[in-house]
């Protein structure tokens, strides 16, 4: 008998890759969208609506007997703009799932700065949200992900990185030996799908990430970047105070043009946090995943 699964999150990065590795494992796929869509796969359908709006949630779980939520603001210029959608939809979406009375377990994209609430709205909100889903989830089975910076096809944050990497410069935000950790999407794709086809465990988060031992700093993605290239990459520090001068004028030019901005002096704390260090034993030990990507043999593979 098919499955089927609620998708929030559909049209993004992830939630596309996501939702690709859930088809091919025979899954059914309600998914969640602003504007009216056409479908040309008859094992995914669409459903009109937003986290805000309480009778598409309820349409968009109906019949569903797992939610996947990967749906989240990650671009804003105030605290408000993040706990809207991040808490207060998560939340709907949750209740909705629980009316339904037919699902079994929740799957939450959270976030690894979840871990450090203090550093940024966007890190709080993710943080809040995982409290009040535990909260909330009564006899619903809920997992919570918190993954580690995300790249992959169709990454629009950190392939100019990569990039210029590859073309012999690395700009280097915070210290020198901060520690770093990367996740490729179909790794976390792959995550999802197992989460949903093994027993239900412990609702506590679970960290993602690409399970390179020690995980990165800028010198190792130097020489990472040398090795791939043959030819040297340089260094390059961007000051703090620099930083901070470059979001004032990201949120003033996002202003003028009314969209939400994604780098604020809230998301440079976050971004130059000196411990982004993940490790994937309670999720492998769980649900038997392992990644299979580094970020070496992307870069060698031009798979970002």
């Amino acid at each position: 008998m098919t499955k089927t699964v609620a998708v929030t999150g559909v049209t993004g990065f992830i939630g596309r890759h996501i939702v690709d590795n859930l088809l091919s494992r025979g899954f059914t796929v309600r998914a969640l969208t602003r504007r009216a869509r056409r479908s040309s796969n008859n094992n995914v359908v669409w459903v009109q609506g937003a986290l805000e709006d309480k009778k598409s949630l309820s349409e968009l779980v109906r019949d569903a007997e797992y939610v996947v939520h990967c749906a989240g603001q990650v671009r804003g210029s105030k605290e408000e703009t993040f706990t809207e959608c991040n808490v207060t939809g998560s939340l709907h979406l949750m209740q909705a799932a629980r009316e339904s009375g037919n699902c079994k377990r929740f799957l939450f994209m959270s976030s690894l700065a979840a871990r450090h609430p203090e550093l940024s709205w966007y890190a709080n909100s993710k943080h809040v949200a995982e409290q009040k889903l535990i909260m909330a989830a009564a006899n619903i089975s809920l997992g919570i992900f918190r993954p580690t910076a995300v790249y992959g096809p169709g990454d629009k944050e950190l392939k100019p990185l990569f990039s210029w990497l590859l073309r012999g410069v690395l700009p280097q935000l915070g210290a020198p030996d901060s520690q770093l950790s990367f996740l490729h999407v179909s790794d976390l794709a792959e995550a999802v799908g197992q989460w949903l086809t093994v027993s239900p465990s412990h609702n506590h988060p679970y960290e993602l990430c690409d399970g390179v031992a020690g995980g990165y700093n800028w010198t190792r993605l130097q020489e990472i970047g040398s090795a791939v290239r043959h030819a040297p990459v340089r260094l390059i520090g961007i000051p703090l105070p620099l930083l901070k001068i470059i979001a004032d004028i990201s949120t003033l030019s996002s202003r003028l043009v009314r969209q939400e901005p994604m780098l604020t002096r809230s998301k440079i704390r976050e971004l130059t946090h000196s411990d982004w260090s993940a490790s994937n034993n309670d999720l492998s030990n769980s649900i038997n995943w392992f990644p299979k990507i580094s970020l070496e043999h992307a870069l060698r593979d031009r798979l970002f």
